[in-house]
């Protein structure tokens, strides 16, 4: 299941220029809808998004409650800062692979039973795992919290992960490869594509579920020891949403959780990225597909790694650039007739270096290379003159606006808070990060365009139909 996290509110707001972006007509417009004040002043950053409390175990585990009365319903999530790219070397898919194995069983609760009381509940439980993390969590109804907190604190201190399903549950894995992406081109295309930017063995340019190989080499000792050595309190952060009051999860937590035994962490250690990429360019036909496709994507600061300051600006920058209506990419791709889509995305609170990424689906009929052609133009000229103020205005009232919808789902709050708690990044940037992308300035946002856009390295990939010519590069 994929990690939703800030970004999806991001998306979401994309969706709503009229409400937020546009001028109402004079005569006959009804009036806007405005959020209600207090909702103002958490877009504004004058007040924090979900009003979070935190406090840390004895044992190192870091709690956090975000409470909220709307519906009389609990999140419970808890995140462990261990992700793909902490796969050893040799066995990518190691986190994917124990993920999977952590629903055999505990000490006290049967192989199967977790879920099996949570749908009996009503409820919704299950596990993802991204490159930088990995959660386990439950949506219940809100007297239920105490099943699913016991349950989950027994996996965490001893699963079962009993030896003779570990092959069952490979088999399981590699068929989920072979659907997901040996079956699937642009899945294909993808993991080949990220290979070439960061390397084929890089922690970034591995697939997370792992290739086949390697998911074939994981054994029984390799997960029980990325276990004990990332599973521990203080490499875990729980986080618990909805209607539930503070002395509650505390007694809850001091119940269940303060008894997990306090292990010893080891560090992420992840490598650098290379000084280039490991090929500039990608071109793969594939009788699969019918119509191109087109990425490229250059190396990247986050805020945990590089500029740190120069991520809130490349947010800004992806969002004029590429968010939907009314960004550069739509009005030069789309609305010309060029592109059926066009798009801009970036992770700013990935673990380590990320990517800025530029991605098109040329028209039928339209010639790959002119498309190239209009991206580099494109690019070349916002280099060259920067982003207008109107731009930028634009892209933070679009990405800000997302919050509110954030808050109305029980499933945001804690993603949002978990994912970035897990990454090492504070709970206030979490809470304020309106007023962040607020602060960004235009010579921020074109400082940090020439800097990606024009100096990082790089990788451009298309993927063709067969027999399709293979696109030359204009600039």
């Amino acid at each position: 299941m994929p990690s939703v996290t800030r970004r999806t509110a991001i998306a979401s707001a994309a969706a709503l220029p009229v409400a937020l972006s546009l001028p109402t007509e004079p005569a006959l417009a009804a009036p806007p809808v405005l959020p209600a004040p207090e909702d103002q002043a958490k877009l504004a950053g004058d007040r924090p998004l979900f009003g979070a409390t935190t406090w840390t175990l004895p044992n190192g585990l870091r709690v956090v409650l975000a409470e909220s009365r709307r519906v009389p319903v609990v999140g419970h999530y808890l995140f462990y800062a261990a992700g793909a790219g902490e796969d050893p070397a040799g066995r990518g898919g190691t986190a994917h692979f124990l993920e999977h194995m952590m629903f055999k069983g505990s000490a006290n609760v049967a192989p199967g039973a977790l879920s099996l009381a949570v749908a009996r509940e009503g409820g919704q439980d299950n596990a993802f795992t991204s490159r930088d993390v990995t959660a386990y969590h439950q949506t219940v109804e809100a007297s239920r919290l105490p099943l699913v907190m016991r349950m989950e604190a027994d996996r965490f201190a001893g699963p079962l992960v009993p030896p003779d399903t570990v092959e069952s549950e490979r088999a399981v894995i590699l068929e989920e490869r072979r659907q997901r992406t040996d079956s699937n081109p642009r899945a294909r295309f993808w993991e080949e594509f990220e290979a070439s930017l960061w390397g084929a063995q890089h922690w970034r340019g591995r697939p997370i579920i792992g290739y086949a190989d390697e998911i074939r080499a994981i054994t029984r000792d390799d997960l029980m020891e990325f276990y004990a050595h990332r599973y521990a309190p203080a490499n875990a952060v729980l986080v618990v949403t909805g209607d539930a009051r503070e002395a509650t999860v505390r007694a809850l937590v001091d119940e269940f959780y303060a008894g997990v035994p306090a292990r010893r962490v080891d560090p992420r250690g992840r490598a650098p990225a290379a000084a280039q990429p490991a090929a500039a360019r990608l071109i793969r036909h594939d009788a699969g597909v019918r119509e191109a496709s087109f990425l490229r994507a250059a190396m990247a600061p986050s805020l945990t790694h590089g500029d740190r300051q120069q991520a809130w600006a490349l947010e800004a920058l992806g969002h004029l650039l590429g968010g939907g209506q009314g960004s550069r990419m739509h009005r030069a791709l789309v609305e010309t007739g060029l592109c059926v889509s066009a798009n801009a995305s970036y992770d700013g609170e990935a673990v380590g270096p990320t990517s800025f990424v530029l991605s098109a689906l040329p028209r039928p009929g339209v010639a790959p290379e002119t498309v190239e052609a209009a991206i580099d133009e494109l690019v070349a000229r916002l280099l060259q003159d920067g982003p207008a103020e109107a731009e930028l205005a634009r892209a933070q009232r679009q990405i800000t606006a997302g919050a509110l919808l954030a808050l109305d789902g029980i499933g945001a709050a804690p993603r949002m808070l978990g994912s970035a708690l897990a990454s090492g990044l504070p709970l206030e940037l979490v809470e304020f990060w309106p007023r962040h992308l607020r602060a960004v300035t235009l010579p921020q946002v074109t400082e940090a365009a020439r800097a990606v856009l024009g100096h990082a390295p790089a990788t451009t990939g298309w993927l063709l139909p067969e027999g399709a010519a293979v696109p030359e590069r204009k600039l």
